[in-house]
């Protein structure tokens, strides 16, 4: 992955779209980041492998024949449906992070629109975890951490990247605490050393480039 590690930052903080037009960027083999400006959009296209949407800023529509199927907000999930015509129109400035999904995907349903951190609850006293998709090369789980819980420090097994979804947490990186909240994102490298205290309640989306 290209951003750097040991820092917070925001993915649609880092790739503000540009007026008049739509802006593609790869950040690694499984994951894209689009900018897409106001009144633009990417005409419909099908696709053979399952892909994973996750709007970072703003709103933007999904059409299919032309007609809109879905409307995405930030914070939103959507699994792209496979052998179908589908497209985005963009009405206001519109980012998105795009993630391959592999041959199978768990508790998403292919044009669907979910929101990330309602798919893992709360519990007292407890962290919970969900995949999503967890394959050869790519992980991406879900996590919730309650107020008082924390992994203990360890090393990432690839490249690592935090969405995090809601509250606040410390994030822990090679010694340094960096405190992280709602709509911002950090870097793991891989073999970074690194721990979570959630201080208070916390969700976040962890995708992992796996190592060969």
């Amino acid at each position: 992955m290209k951003s750097q590690a040991g820092k917070v930052f925001s993915i649609a903080e880092n790739n503000p779209s540009v007026p008049g037009c739509t802006i593609s960027s790869k950040e690694n083999d499984q994951l894209y980041t689009f900018s897409l400006a106001p009144e633009t959009s990417i005409s419909e296209e099908t696709y053979a492998r399952p892909k994973l949407w996750l709007m970072m800023k703003g709103t933007m529509e999904v059409t299919s024949h032309h007609e809109v199927i879905a409307t995405l907000h930030e914070g939103d999930l959507y699994s792209v449906p496979l052998h179908t015509p589908i497209g985005v129109i963009a009405k206001e400035e519109a980012i998105y992070v795009e993630c391959e999904g592999g041959e199978t995907m768990n508790a998403v349903t292919a044009g669907q629109v979910m929101a990330l951190k309602d798919l893992v609850p709360y519990q007292e006293g407890k962290i919970i975890n969900r995949d999503i998709i967890n394959n050869e090369t790519t992980k991406f789980v879900i996590m919730s951490f309650d107020a008082g819980t924390g992994l203990s420090e360890h090393a990432a097994p690839g490249d690592a990247l935090i969405f995090a979804l809601d509250g606040e947490a410390i994030i822990t990186y090679e010694g340094v605490e960096h405190r992280i909240h709602a709509g911002e994102n950090f870097k793991f490298d891989h073999n970074g050393r690194h721990a979570v205290t959630a201080d208070h309640q916390f969700k976040m989306a962890l995708l992992i480039e796996l190592a060969d």
